[in-house]
């Protein structure tokens, strides 16, 4: 499974997280600061976003070895 991660400057000073599952396979960095960009303007967070600090996409390989459910 791949998650975007993205990261945000506050207004307080802190570091903001952002995770979303499954981001598009083609998605660019200018799709996601565009998105990033976005979010801050938006105000729609108490935090109050200020920044666009960094972002990663984690790919995650889960290999079940065993399963009594």
């Amino acid at each position: 499974m791949k998650t975007l991660r993205m990261y945000f400057g506050t207004t307080d000073g802190d570091r903001w997280q952002l995770s979303l599952n499954y981001p598009r396979e083609d998605i660019t960095p200018l799709d996601v600061e565009s998105a990033m960009q976005s979010l801050i303007s938006s105000g729609a967070f108490v935090n109050g976003l200020v920044d666009v600090l960094a972002a990663d996409i984690v790919d995650r390989t889960v290999t079940e070895l065993i399963s009594n459910e």
